[in-house]
């Protein structure tokens, strides 16, 4: 880890240019440009709130207008979904940089979790001004932020790891992960309340590390409650999330000798 996280600051420069470069080439032609990762995040979040809350006549949950209780749900899935997505084809959209002795291939899926990281910090100033917008004065609980968008990275990292380097092998991979997206955002509690789940079910939902992230935003943004309060699930996530991290690492460092004889 000691050597990981020296490659990290070794790389920085290298790491941002290749950043860099992963947003140009996602949206080179375009005539937006990189416009085009915040206007879609964007319009999907209008798209749920007028559907719920216009259609729906969805009421205020817990006393709070339904786009506050929205956005601090789907921000965080954004950047999950994001970070995963990309991560995944890390290694296979940078196969020119595997045969290079002298790169750490494992930095590779850093690149994409950069690049969403950038949009998010956007999203998370955006959620700010709305609620500040809506009446709520800035909060110390909001500075729970970066522990919950940290805990996210490492869990994106681990899950980057695992599914970068088995897409080498298996291309159905990136299927499968773009299903499990799928079904997570619905499954998660995201545009939908726990309390609608009946309490001896919840335990299902809750394995789901992002509920404990989703949770985390909105305990810091609305219900103003720290993370050590509910020390079962952060003891939990945390559990998940080491093991996830170590079955990534190691899953990468067997197959990593392979890469460039299969690509």
């Amino acid at each position: 880890m000691f050597n990981f996280l020296t490659s990290i600051f070794q790389n920085k420069t290298l790491l941002w240019s290749l950043t860099i470069n992963d947003f140009k080439q996602r949206y080179l032609g375009n005539l937006l440009g990189i416009t085009w990762a915040f206007i879609q995040p964007t319009v999907t979040i209008l798209i749920f709130w007028f559907v719920f809350q216009v259609g729906f006549k969805a009421q205020p949950i817990d006393d709070v207008p339904f786009i506050l209780w929205l956005l601090a749900g789907m921000i965080p899935w954004f950047f999950f979904a994001e970070g995963l997505s990309s991560g995944t084809n890390s290694i296979v959209a940078n196969n020119f940089l595997v045969k290079k002795v002298v790169f750490r291939v494992s930095l590779l899926p850093i690149v994409p979790l950069l690049s969403a990281l950038v949009i998010h910090a956007f999203f998370i100033f955006f959620m700010f001004g709305m609620f500040i917008f809506y009446g709520y004065s800035p909060s110390l609980y909001w500075l729970q932020i970066p522990y919950y968008l940290f805990a996210t990275a490492v869990l994106l990292l681990g899950l980057s790891w695992l599914t970068s380097s088995i897409v080498v092998f298996f291309k159905d991979i990136g299927q499968i992960v773009a299903m499990i997206i799928q079904f997570g955002f619905w499954l998660t509690p995201i545009f939908w309340s726990m309390k609608m789940v009946p309490e001896r079910y919840q335990w299902i939902i809750e394995l789901n590390p992002m509920v404990y992230i989703i949770n985390g935003y909105r305990e810091s943004m609305i219900y103003q409650q720290w993370f050590w309060n509910d020390f079962n699930m952060t003891i939990y996530f945390w559990v998940v999330t080491g093991v996830i991290f170590m079955l990534g690492g190691l899953t990468f460092k067997k197959l990593r000798p392979h890469f460039a004889d299969v690509l």
